[in-house]
């Protein structure tokens, strides 16, 4: 019986290790809230990295894609908020500044951003998700 406690133990132990770190390594630095509509007109929240640069901000989505990387191409804007004030915009992918925008990240978000490239897989390939705010 202690061993079967053990085997069950260990487990989940490692599991809640592991939400702590990932809930740790997400939130500890700025995040935004995005929101995208489904397809059965469901608003659907995301919370995302975000990186400034030039004057526009900047999202970032792995190569692979996602369900609210999908949504947005679908919809053609989406609405985020940030420091309390939500906005409308528009996304232009930016893949010239792919190197950039994952370097820009990399030193804001330190070792949460290499945790998840690690759990993940690489930042190659992702692509920076330019914001254009729509009046």
């Amino acid at each position: 019986m202690k061993y079967l406690l053990w085997a069950i133990s260990v487990p989940i132990g490692l599991v809640l290790v592991l939400l702590v770190v990932q809930t740790l390594a997400a939130e500890r630095v700025e995040v935004v809230d995005l929101y995208t509509t489904d397809d059965s007109g469901e608003v659907q929240s995301t919370r995302l990295w975000v990186m400034d640069d030039e004057g526009f901000q900047y999202l970032r989505v792995g190569a692979d894609g996602s369900a609210w990387f999908s949504r947005i191409l679908q919809n053609g804007a989406m609405d985020v908020g940030r420091n309390g004030v939500t906005a409308t915009y528009t996304v232009v992918q930016r893949l010239d500044k792919s190197d950039r925008i994952n370097d820009m990240m990399q030193e804001k978000y330190t070792w949460g951003d290499t945790f998840f490239a690690t759990l993940l897989g690489s930042r190659d390939g992702s692509i920076p998700l330019e914001l254009h705010r729509v009046n």
